[in-house]
């Protein structure tokens, strides 16, 4: 290790000090510098350390896949250059000082002593048996505080005690509260990152159909006990049929939504045993029929045939992403989904001869599936127009903001869908600013036929007597 300059025990300049001098500064003891030299490779050689300690630290402290940046190794040195710059201060300051390199040698080998312990135990933290997560966060938010701010300190008062006048420890000192706020606020780039990619694809593996003969022919008999499970209409009352339809597999939110709208159907406008769900998802394969154009077809033309068309509503909510050609996005891999479009959702409503019908889209651009739906029987109800996007669809978000609001809030408490529509509008465009949607308002849209308005109010009436 000629980077040391070691020559002999006499001269104080043995391999073994220099750790211990570190460690003895590390805890604010005066360390004796005298006869320690560092060469350039000594510099080298401990910048190589601390580096190697900082990638291997950073590996550890991350679960699973991750990418190394060797980028990484460009950022950060601002830092180093307020601590040169400290030691260039102090050993202008002084005659006899130790040098420069020295005492920069000295602060690399502080910083290992303090940061190594400190950063090896944080990562045990999650070991420690009764810990709360709440405990842990709190650990991870104080600990970079902890370590950059025992490092400075330690760092400051070596060279504060180095320095021959007042001017220069207090420099000295600004120096290292600047290098610690940067240290802190302004941090360097990351040698490891987690590998989401990795995750990602794990996730959707997770999500895929696992398409095999046992769970075709078993959606087989789902299919037809689902429909079969469907109840007749009770003659002289205005009942509701419910279809909820999420041909998206790739994200739950849909499932989400799906399962909140059959809940308020049921629980609301009494659809109890005249509900049905199609939903796309790995978990629900084999107990949900499949969210499929075919498959809501003829759940239009089995409910219709329990229905008295002269009395009865249907009510079918789709939620998926939307296009702004008005198609409907379904996702179902392997299965081979094709998108439903209102043309369609109109033909075979008018084929199985439904005459009163609730139209729910919760999708981007679902504006442009008024027109083609709306008719004195009809009532539609969009959870954006024809030209914005909708919110809350993304793989974060527990429910989209229009199921949210229309059906997970003003349903609740009415049991009119304009009223309550008219309500989601104003929370929606509230709860849209607040998370910075940047393409404008929604601009949830409504058209109420007049025929199905006085089945919709025969409807309400019939309920609100009934209680609450």
């Amino acid at each position: 290790m000629t980077g040391f300059n070691e020559e002999n025990h006499t001269n104080g300049n043995s391999l073994l000090r220099w750790p211990g001098e570190s460690a003895r500064s590390a805890v604010f003891l005066r360390p004796d510098l005298a006869g320690l030299q560092a060469s350039p490779l000594t510099i080298g050689l401990l910048a190589v350390l601390l580096v190697g300690l900082g990638v291997l630290l950073q590996r550890v402290g991350i679960t699973g896949p991750a990418l190394f940046y060797w980028q990484a190794i460009a950022s950060g040195w601002l830092t180093t250059v307020l601590l040169l710059w400290a030691c260039w201060l102090v050993v202008r300051s002084r005659a006899g000082a130790p040098g420069v390199a020295t005492l920069f040698a000295v602060l690399l080998l502080q910083q290992i002593v303090i940061s190594a312990p400190l950063w090896g135990l944080y990562l045990l933290l999650p070991q420690v048996p009764g810990l709360t997560p709440q405990s842990l966060a709190w650990a991870q938010w104080v600990a970079p505080f902890v370590v950059v701010g025992w490092v400075a300190l330690a760092g400051a008062v070596l060279l504060m005690r180095q320095a021959a006048t007042g001017s220069v420890r207090a420099a000295v000192l600004m120096l290292f509260l600047l290098a610690a706020a940067v240290d802190l606020f302004v941090p360097p780039m990351q040698f490891w990152y987690p590998d989401t990619s990795a995750a990602r694809m794990a996730a959707l593996e997770e999500k895929r159909l696992h398409f095999t003969q046992e769970v075709m022919e078993r959606q087989s008999g789902v299919l037809v006990d689902t429909l079969n499970a469907l109840r007749p209409q009770r003659a002289g009352v205005v009942d509701l049929y419910a279809i909820t339809f999420a041909p998206y597999a790739d994200e739950n939110v849909f499932r989400r939504e799906s399962n909140l709208v059959s809940d308020v159907m049921r629980t609301r406008f009494d659809a109890q045993g005249h509900t049905l769900q199609l939903i796309n998802h790995a978990e629900t394969a084999g107990e949900l029929p499949w969210a499929t154009g075919l498959n809501l077809q003829r759940a239009i033309f089995r409910a219709a045939s329990l229905m008295d068309h002269n009395e009865d509503i249907l009510f079918i909510h789709l939620t998926s992403h939307g296009a702004q050609d008005g198609k409907l996005a379904a996702s179902f891999d392997p299965l081979d989904v094709e998108p439903v479009t209102p043309a369609q959702l109109r033909a075979w409503l008018d084929d199985a001869g439904v005459r009163f019908r609730v139209i729910s889209v919760s999708a981007c651009y679902s504006g442009s599936w008024i027109a083609p739906l709306a008719e004195p029987g009809t009532l539609v109800m969009t959870a954006a127009d024809a030209e914005h996007t909708s919110y809350g669809c993304g793989r974060k978000s527990e429910l989209t903001f229009f199921g949210r609001a229309m059906y997970g809030e003003q349903l609740r408490s009415t049991r009119s869908f304009e009223a309550a529509h008219a309500q989601a509008r104003k929370v929606i465009d509230q709860r849209e600013k607040e998370a910075g949607k940047t393409d404008g308002y929604s601009n949830p849209q409504i058209a109420m036929g007049e025929a199905v308005r006085s089945r919709l109010a025969a409807l309400a009436a019939r309920l609100d007597a009934s209680g609450p």
